[in-house]
Protein backbone atom coordinates (compact mmCIF):
# COMPACT_ATOMS: atom_id res chain seq x y z
CA UNK A 1 0.00 0.00 0.00
CA UNK A 2 1.07 3.52 -0.75
CA UNK A 3 0.24 6.97 0.53
CA UNK A 4 -2.85 8.34 -1.22
CA UNK A 5 -4.28 4.90 -2.02
CA UNK A 6 -7.95 4.27 -1.23
CA UNK A 7 -8.54 1.50 1.31
CA UNK A 8 -11.25 -0.20 3.32
CA UNK A 9 -10.67 -0.14 7.09
CA UNK A 10 -11.69 -3.16 9.17
CA UNK A 11 -14.51 -2.90 11.73
CA UNK A 12 -12.05 -4.38 14.25
CA UNK A 13 -10.25 -1.03 14.23
CA UNK A 14 -13.14 1.39 13.71
CA UNK A 15 -15.64 -0.21 16.06
CA UNK A 16 -18.37 0.20 13.43
CA UNK A 17 -20.44 -2.62 11.92
CA UNK A 18 -19.15 -2.21 8.34
CA UNK A 19 -15.85 -1.56 6.63
CA UNK A 20 -15.06 2.18 6.33
CA UNK A 21 -13.54 3.75 3.22
CA UNK A 22 -10.47 5.92 3.71
CA UNK A 23 -7.24 7.13 2.17
CA UNK A 24 -3.76 6.07 3.29
CA UNK A 25 -1.91 8.99 4.86
CA UNK A 26 1.14 7.14 6.23
CA UNK A 27 2.93 3.80 5.85
CA UNK A 28 5.51 2.90 8.48
CA UNK A 29 7.86 -0.06 8.80
CA UNK A 30 7.85 -0.94 12.49
CA UNK A 31 10.55 -3.44 13.54
CA UNK A 32 8.27 -4.95 16.19
CA UNK A 33 4.83 -4.93 14.53
CA UNK A 34 5.62 -4.99 10.81
CA UNK A 35 3.97 -2.55 8.43
CA UNK A 36 1.66 -0.02 10.10
CA UNK A 37 -0.91 1.84 8.00
CA UNK A 38 -2.60 5.11 8.94
CA UNK A 39 -5.73 6.05 6.99
CA UNK A 40 -8.12 8.99 7.16
CA UNK A 41 -11.84 8.67 6.34
CA UNK A 42 -14.16 11.27 4.79
CA UNK A 43 -15.08 12.63 8.23
CA UNK A 44 -11.44 13.29 9.13
CA UNK A 45 -11.12 10.39 11.56
CA UNK A 46 -7.71 8.70 11.51
CA UNK A 47 -7.32 4.96 12.05
CA UNK A 48 -4.02 3.09 12.25
CA UNK A 49 -2.92 -0.47 12.84
CA UNK A 50 -1.19 -3.41 11.18
CA UNK A 51 -1.53 -3.79 7.42
CA UNK A 52 -3.74 -6.88 7.84
CA UNK A 53 -6.65 -4.67 8.98
CA UNK A 54 -6.74 -2.69 5.74
CA UNK A 55 -8.01 -3.86 2.35
CA UNK A 56 -6.89 -2.10 -0.82
CA UNK A 57 -9.64 -0.83 -3.13
CA UNK A 58 -7.55 -2.19 -6.03
CA UNK A 59 -7.80 -5.71 -4.61
CA UNK A 60 -11.58 -5.38 -4.54
CA UNK A 61 -11.62 -4.39 -8.22
CA UNK A 62 -9.57 -7.46 -9.18
CA UNK A 63 -11.97 -9.93 -7.53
Amino acid sequence: MRTGENVKISPEITGFNDWVTGKVIDVEKNPFNGIIIAAKDDFGRIFFDKEEFFRSEKEKELT
